[in-house]
């Protein structure tokens, strides 16, 4: 009888190991060929300048000519041993999200004013600025109007893009 309840548990184990291969068969061999390239236009180009002296970076955000208007928001990261402290216009309002926020839309050719990131705590004897990494990281997203007319922005909208085959391949 032992002998027999061995053989099931066995029988079992080999069951469900067999039933659950067959899946993981399809899984490992299933892919997908994608070819050609797809231009996607999203309305709104920006550029980011970025000028680096005495530990601080200066940092304006501008919008192409033939871009539709946005709002931005940027924020920096660095390296946990050194502090960034902020300094922005009044049109530059923190959130607790860490990014900063600029409240005026940003049409078609303009600029934001400066947002100023400055790096604190650097030891006294570093004289190489490459030594450090301050990446300013910025979003836009466009400008929505409700039904008063009233512009806001949705900083969590998704893209919906829809690409037919075809085209370039």
């Amino acid at each position: 009888m032992k002998k027999k309840s061995i053989y099931l548990a066995v029988f079992a184990v080999v069951l469900v190991l067999a039933g659950s291969a067959g899946s993981a068969w399809v899984y490992f061999t299933t892919y997908v060929e994608a070819a050609g390239t797809q231009t996607i236009s999203l309305g709104d180009e920006t550029t980011v300048e970025e000028e680096f002296n005495s530990w601080t970076k200066h940092i304006v955000i501008t919008s192409d000519e033939d871009s539709e208007p946005v709002y931005v928001r940027a924020r920096a990261y660095c390296g946990s041993q050194y502090e960034l402290v902020y300094t922005a216009s009044e049109k530059w309002t923190p959130d607790s999200d860490g990014y900063y926020y600029y409240s005026d839309i940003l049409n078609a050719g303009e600029k934001t004013s400066e947002f100023i990131v400055k790096i604190e705590n650097v030891p006294e004897d570093v004289t190489d600025a490459s030594e450090f990494n301050v990446a300013v990281i910025y979003e836009t997203t466009p400008v929505l109007y409700d039904e008063d007319g009233n512009p806001y922005a949705d900083w969590n909208g998704k893209l919906d893009v829809t690409v037919e085959k075809g085209g370039n391949n």
